[in-house]
């Protein structure tokens, strides 16, 4: 029992850490949920090739997007995957890195 608490509060205490030491850096929670979108659009938005870049693009469009993928209305051979895996939140937050770039 004793350890269960000590796991925990070891745990609480690394979020904590995690958290203050990515404000600190200026990383904020989009740019991380954003990550796993640079691969195919790039770490700006400015896709390498063939995939379109998001660039430029209002975060009111990318959050719909996001949200067609996710309930299938918008075709997509990945990115419905993709989508399937955040909340409206995380998709607004990835909107609003990508347009503030």
């Amino acid at each position: 029992m004793q350890y269960k608490i000590h796991l925990q509060m070891f745990i609480f205490l690394g979020l904590l850490l995690f958290g203050c030491v990515t404000q600190a850096a200026g990383v904020t929670q989009g740019a991380m949920l954003s990550n796993s979108c640079s691969a195919c659009h790039g770490t700006d938005g400015k896709s390498p090739g063939a995939i379109p870049s998001i660039y430029g693009k209002s975060a009111g469009f990318i959050s719909q997007a996001l949200k067609e993928f996710r309930d299938g209305s918008r075709t997509s051979t990945v990115m419905g995957r993709h989508a399937k895996g955040y909340s409206d939140q995380e998709i607004q937050l990835i909107a609003e890195h990508f347009s503030s770039l």
